[in-house]
């Protein structure tokens, strides 16, 4: 397996050096995209070695962020390990992703986070998961646990053709989606989760903004599933 780690960033400058350090054990190349951060990440980014940076010079989203950096990755690796930049995930728990694509073939894994009734997890983190993995589901998509789980492994160049429309958070559900109507299983493996107390967790998420545009995408994918099953 040829694997790259793939972390998207914005304004994650207290948060991302770690998150690098954390990352090198696994032994695999980095790519780092920096999504028009206007904090320090950037500074702290060009401190790092052998990384690869890439930065959009507006902010685009995490889901084109992630694009961004799985285009890069594709040209040397045919998988992407994607961590969240905020130190949620330990990144040892990748080889537990690795194992379960060892085994299943060109699949998609996502990071099923175990523990997310601890007392820092946001209840709009524990309510939006199971909002989307029903929706990801009514949508055509699999049923899985944690649908909203950023610490996954994506099969490369099978995810850059699957026509994904949604550029920010809203990705990585459409995904799910797109990947099942393709043929590529979703496979969940446990991981683990630290959730930092208010006033220190870096999160950009927008309840009311983020539901909207939730919404928006799941009865965009409702609606072409309609379309597919009326053909």
């Amino acid at each position: 397996m040829r694997v790259a780690i793939v972390i998207p960033a914005y304004n994650h400058g207290t948060r991302i050096a770690a998150v690098i350090a954390a990352a090198r054990p696994l032994g695999l190349p980095i790519f780092v995209v920096d999504d028009a951060s206007t904090d320090e990440t950037a500074a702290v980014l060009a401190a790092q070695e052998e990384i690869t940076v890439l930065r959009h010079p507006v902010n685009q989203g995490k889901g084109a962020a992630l694009l961004t950096g799985f285009a890069a990755a594709a040209s040397t690796c045919d998988w992407a390990l994607t961590i969240d930049a905020d130190g949620q995930h330990d990144p040892a728990d990748g080889q537990a992703l690795l194992a379960v694509a060892r085994q299943g073939g060109r699949v998609l894994v996502v990071g099923k986070r175990e523990g997310m009734s601890g007392g820092h997890v946001p209840w709009t983190s524990r309510f939006g998961r199971g909002f989307s993995n029903f929706w990801v589901w009514v949508s055509g998509g699999p049923w899985i646990a944690d649908s909203q789980s950023g610490f996954r492994l994506y099969p490369l160049p099978e995810t850059l053709t699957l026509g994904v429309a949604a550029r920010r958070y809203q990705f990585e559900v459409e995904v799910l989606v797109r990947a099942r109507r393709r043929g590529i299983a979703t496979i969940e493996a446990p991981v683990s989760v630290v959730y930092q107390p208010r006033g220190v967790r870096v999160s950009h998420f927008r309840p009311w903004r983020d539901f909207f545009r939730n919404s928006t995408t799941f009865c965009r994918l409702i609606c072409s599933r309609l379309f597919r099953l009326r053909r």
